[in-house]
């Protein structure tokens, strides 16, 4: 068998996320405040980056949203509305149980400690991984080597068993880089089928 671990991603793979809600959110509450706080935020991402690497704090990551939307809510609100962004992959998340039997399963994911503990950590899809590989707790993010091989540390097992899923090229081109294989997500059926080219085991196919 070539491969004997699945790696999958998790936003936009196995959670979808978006942000309006909560942009809208900050809206109703100020007008065009939502709007203006989206705005800075893109133009710092580099504070996103280094709070989901785990560099900043909690605290300091809050003090820095709460500034920019002018003290009108508190952390606690931040951490509920900023969560609220994620629904399910059902498709993607019943292939887990199936791979579970023939691999080991783990998740690589760029996320913080927020979305983990007001967005996701609740799910009970996440029992299917042997392991979960967050940024914040491993101190590196995707296209770092550094987490790659972090997974790897833990399977001990050759690179060129590790099967890659992400919706983002740069990050899969990461993985390859690694000496990893990679699929770049874009749609269960397209996900399906690029199993069945590497004759991933499925019960169902």
């Amino acid at each position: 068998m070539k491969y004997s671990v699945i790696v999958f991603d998790l936003g936009n793979v196995l959670i979808p996320f978006d942000y309006t809600k909560p942009i809208e959110h900050f809206n109703n509450i100020k007008l065009g405040l939502g709007d203006r706080f989206a705005q800075l935020y893109k133009e710092n991402y580099h504070i996103h980056r280094s709070f989901e690497k785990g560099e900043l704090t909690r605290d300091q990551y809050l003090a820095q949203m709460i500034e920019w939307l002018e003290g009108t809510v508190t952390g606690e609100e931040f951490c509920k509305t900023f969560s609220d962004i994620f629904t399910l992959n059902h498709d993607v998340i019943d292939l887990l149980p199936q791979l579970k039997k023939h691999y080991t399963l783990c998740l690589l994911s760029n996320t913080n400690e927020i979305h983990k503990e007001y967005g996701y950590q609740h799910h009970s899809f996440l029992n299917y991984f042997d392991k979960l590989f967050l940024s914040h707790e491993v101190g590196a993010i995707k296209p770092e080597e550094t987490i790659y091989r972090a997974v790897e540390n833990f399977t001990v097992k050759p690179s060129s068993e590790h099967l890659f899923i992400d919706d983002i090229q740069e990050y899969v081109d990461g993985a390859k880089a690694c000496g990893w294989d990679g699929i770049q997500f874009k749609s269960y059926n397209g996900l399906v089928d690029e199993f069945k080219k590497r004759n991933i085991l499925l019960n169902n196919f």
